[in-house]
C-alpha cells in the first residue's frame, strides 16, 4: 500500500484518499469491509440495547427484569450511592461542589496562562484546599463529615488529587537525587525507586494501610486513608521520577556544561534550563503515568474503601436492583471514560503545540 504524504492527501479529494488509505490492494479492500461490517454490527447491537429497548423510569422496575434491554432505571434511582457514596444525604451538595471544584482546577491548569511553576502550584493549592474544606467541613459553618463516610467519586477525585499533588513534587526529588554526583546518594535512590517499582502497587497500599500501624509509634500512624494516599505517592513518585530522568537524558549535555561556565548556581540550572526541557521531553509518559494513576485509584475498594467502584457495587446489590449490575458497571466505565478520554486527547494537544516528538 502506497502512503501519500500529507501534502499530497491534503490535494486529493475524499474518495482518492478513502481508496489509497483503505482499498488500495484486494487485501486492504478485505480487511476494511469485514472490519467496517463487524463494527457496525457491534455497534447497532449496543445502540439497541442501551437505547432502543432501555428503560429510564424507576417505575418500570418489572419491565425491566423482562426487557433485553438496558435497565437505566438503577441509574436514575441509584445515582447518588454512585457519585456520593456514604456521604449524609443532606450535605451531597457539598460532595458535589468539591468535585466542580477539582474539575474547575485542572481545566483552568490546562490553559497557558496557568504554565508556570508558581501558578500552577497555587492553583493546586488552592483548589485542593478547597475540595477538602467543603467535603470535611468542621468550619465556615459546615458541618463536620469524617473521611470515613467520603465515598463514591468524590473520593476518587481526592485520591486521584492528592496523589498527582504529593508525588509530583517527591518524584522531582527522586530524579535529581538519582542523578546526584555523589555515589552513596545515587545508588541509595537507585536502589530504593527500583525496589518501589519492583512491588504491585496494591502490596504498597495494603502495607500502609494495615502493617505500618504496627511498626510505628500511634502517633506517626494517622487514618488509613492518608497513609494510603501516601503509599500511594511514594509509588507515583518513583515511577515518575525514572520519566523525568529519562527527559533529562535526553538533553544535550552541553547546555548544563555551558551553564556551568556562565557561572549559574545549581538550583537555576536545574529550575530554568534542565526541568523545564526534561517535563516537554517527558510529555507524552508523563500523560500516560497520570491517566494510570486515575484509573488504579479502582485499587483502593480491595482494602476496604468505598471509591466509586465500591458505590457501584453498593447501588446494584440490594435485591430490588441485583438484576442490573451490568448497567452500573457500565455507567460507572462512562465516568471513567470521560476523565481518562478528557486527559489522553489534553495529552494530545499539548504533543502538538509543543511539537514534541517532531523534527
Amino acid at each position: 500500500m502506497n502512503a501519500s504524504s500529507p501534502a499530497e492527501i491534503s490535494r486529493q479529494s475524499l474518495p482518492n484518499v478513502l481508496k489509497d488509505r483503505y482499498f488500495a490492494t484486494r487485501i486492504d479492500t478485505v480487511v476494511t469491509l469485514t472490519f467496517g461490517a463487524v463494527s457496525l454490527w457491534l455497534l447497532w447491537s449496543f445502540f439497541e440495547w442501551a437505547v432502543l429497548h432501555a428503560y429510564f423510569d424507576p417505575a418500570n422496575r418489572d419491565a425491566c427484569v423482562q426487557s433485553e434491554g438496558a435497565c437505566w432505571a438503577v441509574v436514575t434511582a441509584r445515582w447518588r450511592i454512585v457519585l456520593f457514596g456514604l456521604y449524609p444525604f443532606e450535605e451531597q451538595w457539598r460532595s458535589a461542589l468539591a468535585c466542580l471544584a477539582i474539575v474547575v482546577t485542572t481545566v483552568l491548569s490546562c490553559l497557558p496562562w496557568f504554565w508556570s511553576a508558581l501558578r500552577l502550584a497555587l492553583l493546586w493549592v488552592v483548589g485542593f484546599a478547597a475540595f477538602y474544606i467543603l467535603m470535611r467541613g468542621g468550619m465556615l459553618g459546615l458541618e463536620l463529615v469524617s473521611e470515613r463516610d467520603w465515598g463514591g467519586l468524590a473520593l476518587t477525585l481526592f485520591i486521584f488529587a492528592a496523589v498527582v499533588l504529593l508525588g509530583m513534587p517527591l518524584s522531582i526529588v527522586f530524579a535529581l537525587l538519582r542523578r546526584s554526583e555523589l555515589p552513596w546518594i545515587s545508588r541509595t535512590m537507585g536502589f530504593l525507586i527500583d525496589t518501589i517499582r519492583s512491588l504491585p502497587l496494591l502490596t504498597i497500599m495494603f502495607a500502609f494501610a494495615v502493617v505500618l500501624p504496627f511498626a510505628t509509634p500511634d502517633w506517626m500512624n494517622g487514618q488509613q486513608l492518608y497513609r494510603v494516599i501516601v503509599g500511594y505517592a511514594i509509588f507515583f513518585a518513583c515511577y515518575q521520577a525514572e520519566i523525568i530522568r529519562g527527559g533529562i537524558q535526553s538533553l544535550p549535555a552541553g547546555q548544563e556544561e555551558a551553564a556551568k561556565a556562565l557561572g549559574l548556581r545549581y538550583w537555576y540550572r536545574v529550575g530554568y534550563i534542565v526541568l523545564p526541557q526534561a517535563f516537554r521531553n517527558a510529555l507524552p509518559p508523563t500523560i500516560n503515568q497520570v491517566v494510570i494513576t486515575f484509573k488504579e485509584t479502582s485499587l483502593v475498594t480491595i482494602i476496604g474503601f468505598f471509591d466509586i467502584l465500591a458505590s457501584g457495587r453498593a447501588a446494584s446489590g440490594t435485591g430490588e436492583w441485583s438484576f442490573a449490575t451490568i448497567e452500573v458497571y457500565v455507567f460507572v466505565a462512562l465516568i471513567f471514560f470521560v476523565f481518562v478520554f478528557s486527559l489522553s486527547r489534553y495529552g494530545a494537544y499539548l504533543e502538538r503545540r509543543l511539537r514534541v516528538g517532531t523534527r
